[in-house]
């Protein structure tokens, strides 16, 4: 069986690692323009920042591919022809294949703003976006971040780690407004803007404007006002890599569409990771899951698939995790900015601002559907049983202590949240 994959981030190569446990005769090549190896995508940062060097991202020593008989080529895919079972590549050379994986993760969004292609303008995924950061911040004195979600925060980091002073326009009332809860979404504003960022908040960018070398220069908001600049970071959300599918008869819409088995409309070509997109997601899950370890758990399942063992793909309960320069955040189960008519909501906050709990349970019966966790550390396998099992909010309460494990000498504030919570009761502060 002569399986390819298109991608080498974190989807394909667990693909690829875990086809190869199942089936030690299967020929197995990964594709990827960006790199020969695979890398950590999350740990850019830190080489920008001077933390780490492009080695230290790399999981795997080099000899590790070709020990496992996993074939790697560095090309871009120009052009798919499934009639064929054959992928063209950009320098002229083509591959044939009997099983297909598509997992060529995302791209920066753009929405059409005048001047998003000046020089200086420019998103963060790849690690040529990195080398390209590079170029562009170097010896500037300003940047503007156009979105607040995650990797808005990150190239933030970046920045201000080289004493570069940054803007960021978010629309929304609060920084990450659209996900937190307004309490958490003031709290991480409030720590954001404490170390030194300068949040614009119900903001948009209207026009990104240039010098007379083609060069940024500053930003227009929709307010009227101005910001000087010579960096504009494009952070506002990504969408799936899919643009050498364009004329493709493969059927998409945002991204390339599968079933639960990550089959698409054509046979022996499957898809998975940020560019795949659910034709029937589950009630409450979202048809593209752009996450590390969604895309890990996606590709495991699809190799047992790939290997004879056809699994539907069950995501289980919803996890995140982030970090706000040194602050922890840590989300389980469902979380919306606001409650609905069936929940209740708990929530304490630190006087310090640099720690909250909130936990999200049903109106009816009590039980939990979810927990979030800012500069708190508390172990995943406890909070996901919990409300797998539906526990109560008051059984939680009572045993906070048993999922807790902050860095030893560190305060442990259960007693506090549960004396909070008592207290809301007696008061009938609960939300």
């Amino acid at each position: 069986m002569n399986i390819v994959i298109i991608g080498n981030g974190i989807t394909g190569i667990t693909c690829a690692r875990n086809v190869r446990k199942l089936d030690s005769n299967a020929s197995i090549t990964v594709i990827s323009g960006e790199t020969e190896h695979f890398f950590s995508r999350t740990a850019l940062m830190y080489i920008y920042m001077g933390h780490m060097k492009f080695e230290h991202t790399k999981p795997y020593e080099d000899w590790f591919w070709k020990k496992n008989r996993i074939n790697l080529i560095k090309a871009y895919v120009k052009s798919l022809n499934s009639k064929d079972k054959t992928l063209h590549f950009d320098n002229g050379e083509s591959i044939a294949y009997d099983k297909l994986i598509i997992a060529c993760g995302s791209v920066p969004n753009k929405f059409g703003w005048p001047g998003e292609n000046l020089h200086g303008v420019q998103g963060l995924y790849s690690i040529q976006d990195l080398e390209q950061m590079e170029r562009n911040t170097k010896n500037i004195s300003s940047a503007v971040i156009i979105g607040g979600g995650l990797i808005g925060i990150e190239m933030a980091e970046m920045l201000h780690s080289r004493k570069i002073e940054v803007k960021m326009l978010v629309r929304e009332n609060f920084y990450w407004g659209n996900i937190l809860p307004r309490e958490e979404a003031q709290l991480i504003g409030k720590h954001i803007s404490a170390h030194g960022i300068d949040l614009q908040l119900n903001t948009e960018l209207k026009e990104i404007i240039s010098d007379d070398q083609n060069r940024v220069k500053g930003v227009l908001t929709n307010k009227g006002e101005q910001f000087e600049c010579q960096f504009v970071g494009l952070t506002a959300g990504v969408k799936p890599n899919i643009g050498f599918l364009e004329k493709h008869e493969l059927e998409t819409e945002r991204g390339i569409l599968i079933n639960e088995y990550f089959e698409t409309s054509i046979p022996h070509i499957y898809a998975a990771g940020d560019c795949a997109q659910f034709r029937n997601p589950k009630p409450g899950e979202p048809a593209i899951e752009q996450l590390w370890y969604t895309g890990k758990m996606q590709a495991e399942t699809l190799a047992r698939t790939i290997c004879g063992d056809k699994s539907a793909y069950n995501r289980g309960i919803w996890f995140n995790s982030a970090k706000f320069f040194d602050l922890e955040y840590q989300t389980y189960g469902q979380i919306l900015p606001e409650i609905n008519d069936q929940q209740k909501s708990f929530y304490w906050e630190h006087p310090n601002g640099k720690h909250a709990f909130r936990a999200n349970y049903s109106s009816k019966d009590e039980s939990i559907s979810g927990f979030n966790f800012i500069g708190i550390r508390f172990r995943q396998i406890i909070a996901e049983e919990w409300i797998r099992e539906h526990k109560t909010i008051g059984f939680v309460i009572q045993n906070l202590k048993k999922g807790w494990f902050d860095p030893e000498f560190s305060k442990a504030f259960y007693n506090d949240i549960s004396h909070s919570y008592l207290q809301s009761l007696k008061s009938g502060n609960e939300e």
